[in-house]
């Protein structure tokens, strides 16, 4: 079994991670960040078209209700010809578009973050430890590491493993340092390929398990990017899951995935109010979420 990074700092029972570094004081001082007004918002949009692992499907937008089935309105519910509503479902993972991974989402040696047993995720019932509704409302100063701008690229190279001195060479050029209880997030270029080429590629840039460790060791609060799994793939050092293992099991840090940070790119934005909360699905692995910057 795991032991070691941030398991026992806030508790035998905790189920926050990470997040527990977002105190009032610092919820405070995030708000003094912004410095435009602008307003970002750092979704995908939701549609069949997105990027998704084929076991998880394509999230669908199901009509429910609409103008046939006025009678219904009129018979059952005392409506009168020509009022009704419009009304969808929709169907889809919790880790497809743009999501937060619980700290259940993962196990690694028998136990998730903090070693709750990996066991405690039923069929029906989900997660008993660290499910999604845990997490509650994030609000904090985030980050911005542009690594494929620090090198001059649209994109960074498919498979591309980003080392810990890539990161710190791109803060560097933007002249920011990393804060405890920040919200990094990292730009591949990925995304924007994707949405320009439509072609779901496995292999993608993203945070080698040094790059992990280094984000680990800065006591951030959250870590996001805009491809699949934040983490580089093929696996660096050829460990199944091994960034998510060291940020979210190890160190209690919730991961965003499918980040959209184009227009924060292009504005030069580096340093922004983060502000995100996950749909409270009781002991749901991850969540859909609208992050949104505030630049």
């Amino acid at each position: 079994m795991v032991r070691e990074g941030n398991w026992g700092r806030w508790g035998e029972q905790d189920e926050r991670g990470a997040l527990n570094l977002l105190t009032p004081e610092r919820v405070l001082a995030a708000l003094q960040t912004p410095r435009t007004g602008k307003l970002y918002s750092l979704s995908m949009p939701i549609e069949r078209t997105g990027p998704h692992l084929d076991y998880r499907g394509a999230p669908q937008r199901l009509t429910l209700t609409n103008h046939s089935d006025e009678s219904m309105f009129v018979n059952g519910f005392g409506g009168r010809v020509g009022v009704g509503a419009n009304e969808d479902i929709v169907v889809m993972g919790t880790h497809t578009a743009t999501h937060m991974d619980a700290l259940c989402h993962v196990y690694a040696d028998g136990a998730t973050y903090n070693g709750h047993p990996h066991d405690g995720m039923s069929s029906y019932g989900g997660a008993a430890y660290s499910g999604i509704e845990k997490a509650g409302t994030i609000v904090t100063r985030g980050v911005l590491i542009d690594v494929a701008a620090a090198k001059g690229l649209p994109h960074l190279d498919f498979g591309y493993a980003i080392t810990a001195d890539d990161l710190q060479t791109a803060l560097k050029q933007q002249g920011v340092e990393l804060r405890p209880g920040d919200a990094v997030l990292i730009r591949t270029g990925w995304l924007e390929l994707f949405m320009e080429t439509d072609e779901m590629r496995l292999d993608q840039p993203g945070l080698s398990l040094e790059a992990a460790r280094f984000l680990g060791e800065q006591d951030v609060a959250v870590v996001g990017a805009d491809n699949t799994s934040v983490e580089v793939q093929p696996w660096s050092e050829g460990e199944f899951l091994g960034g998510h293992i060291e940020l979210l099991v190890k160190r209690g840090i919730h991961l965003i995935e499918h980040l959209s940070l184009a227009e924060l790119s292009a504005d030069n934005c580096y340093q922004f109010l983060f502000a995100t909360a996950p749909l409270r699905i009781v002991g749901a692995t991850g969540s859909p979420v609208n992050p949104i910057a505030v630049g």
